[in-house]
């Protein structure tokens, strides 16, 4: 479809053209053109590969905060289990 956009008057009219012959929606392929237009440099924006990669910096950045909340409650716990007078 993307060698064949110059046939049609815009995006959306091609979009909504070939979006009846694939009985899919309208809007759904015109992001998906959007987006690979971008992933090949023809339109700027965020590619998909680096939103891939800030979504799974945000997990890590997630897991290791979930983990730094749960450190201080740990080294309570285990500083009352090694302390002598308890024993």
């Amino acid at each position: 479809m993307l060698g064949h956009l110059d046939e049609y008057p815009s995006l959306t009219a091609a979009c909504q053209t070939v979006a009846a012959r694939l009985d899919c929606g309208a809007e759904s392929l015109r992001r998906w053109v959007r987006q690979a237009q971008i992933d090949t440099g023809d339109r700027d924006g965020v590619t998909s590969s680096e939103s891939e990669r800030v979504r799974l910096l945000e997990r890590e950045n997630r897991q290791l905060r979930e983990a730094n909340a749960i450190l201080p409650d740990a080294t309570v716990f285990f500083a009352g289990e090694l302390d002598p007078r308890r024993r």
